[in-house]
């Protein structure tokens, strides 16, 4: 088998034994190197699909561990500069297919500042290669995977070394971007979904109808007062400062290990699973406590700025739901359903007129243990739809 061929057979297989793309990068450069090849260092990036991060480059050092670095969306001026003075963006700008500088006494400096540092730090030459991908493979606006080969021998990259890497990079390309879409994937689904939720429908639970039965504490809040502002302000502004406040609960929930399972307008949903019930109810407590000190902390920056400030009503309940999959057959819903989520909203909706920011049922009373203390009954309530009236509870103010 020739080199070239083994090299192709080693990545593909690598890819198929779940092999991430640190490793991908760093055991084709060792093999690389073992071919003869004289490498001395090696990146490679394609798009990266995530809220956060905006793309991801794997880079791997002679002699050292490969590493993974990410690039948060929130731009800055630094950030948007090297990317524009780039060589990836000039590959990716023209219709090349490579692009190679020697770093010899012929280079001349200031076309790409990077290339600058590498020829300060002792390399000899410079070999950037794009794999190109139909559109329909594009994630985002990438057009595929981009590697960059650097070398310190005195002559650089020979011709053999060079035809070499150019046949192994479409098998590199198809293996590395087929674990990153695996991981975009991953990072979508838990986006959209929330973790656990993710992990289930990765999991192959995608069935209309196949929930399970999840004894768990119900979270279940809503902004105070949000339509009013919404009617007086624009979109933007409304949108803005929901997810200021989205962002304060979201932190508090996953915090202390909750599931946020959906947005509905300016409310949401989430659970606290759990084999020990009393711990669930604990973690939902501390969440609440800590949302609340998360929207004092916010109100007071909105309120030094001159913006309109809102709060929070949240019921936490305690009872048997279905998680699982809910809607048509090609339009589902990942979230849980039952007497205890109607529960929860009906609770919820006795926190306006009972003037309590936090309610709990009694059923999350009785089964908070020890934190059973830390509360205190507002009296018998009836709610539309529960059989009978149930004491209340709210964190008591000693």
């Amino acid at each position: 088998m020739s080199d070239a061929a083994a090299l192709i057979d080693a990545t593909l297989r690598d890819a198929l034994n779940g092999v991430d793309e640190v490793e991908l990068l760093s055991r084709l450069c060792e093999r690389l190197l073992a071919a003869g090849v004289p490498l001395m260092r090696a990146a490679a990036t394609c798009e990266f699909l995530d809220p956060s991060f905006d793309s991801h480059l794997v880079r791997w050092v002679r002699g050292e561990r490969g590493v993974l670095e990410t690039f948060p969306r929130s731009s800055t001026p630094e950030s948007e500069e090297n990317w524009r003075t780039s060589p990836f963006r000039a590959l990716v700008k023209s219709d090349d297919t490579f692009l190679r500088r020697r770093l010899d006494d012929t280079y001349r400096p200031g076309e790409f500042p990077v290339l600058d540092e590498f020829r300060a730090r002792g390399a000899t030459d410079y070999l950037c290669l794009i794999e190109r991908s139909e559109a329909a493979l594009w994630v985002d606006e990438a057009p595929g995977a981009i590697a960059s080969w650097l070398s310190d021998a005195p002559d650089g990259f020979g011709n053999d070394a060079i035809s070499l890497m150019r046949a192994v990079m479409p098998a590199f390309a198809m293996a590395f971007l087929a674990r990153t879409m695996r991981k975009t994937i991953g990072a979508l689904l838990a986006t959209y979904l929330g973790q656990d939720a993710a992990e289930r429908v990765l999991a192959g639970n995608v069935v209309r109808g196949r929930a399970e039965k999840l004894h768990t504490v119900v979270w279940f809040a809503d902004l105070a007062g949000f339509t009013r502002i919404a009617d007086t302000h624009d979109g933007a502004f409304v949108l803005a400062m929901l997810n200021e406040y989205a962002e304060a609960q979201v932190e508090s929930i996953e915090g202390q290990g909750g599931h946020v399972l959906k947005f509905i307008g300016d409310g949401l949903l989430a659970i606290f699973p759990g084999a020990e019930e009393s711990s669930a109810c604990v973690r939902a407590l501390d969440a609440a406590i800590d949302f609340r000190r998360r929207i004092v902390e916010l109100n007071a920056r909105r309120t030094a700025a001159g913006q309109p400030i809102t709060d929070a009503h949240i019921a936490l309940h305690v009872g048997e739901v279905l998680y699982g999959n809910v809607g048509s057959p090609r339009r589902l819903d990942f979230t849980v359903l039952g007497a205890a989520v109607n529960e929860a909203a009906r609770i919820e909706s006795l926190c306006g007129s009972l003037d309590q920011p936090l309610i709990v049922s009694s059923a999350f009373a009785q089964a908070a243990g020890d934190a059973k203390s830390r509360l205190v009954s507002l009296g018998r309530y009836a709610m539309k739809g529960v059989a009978r009236p149930q004491e209340l509870y709210t964190l008591d103010p000693g």
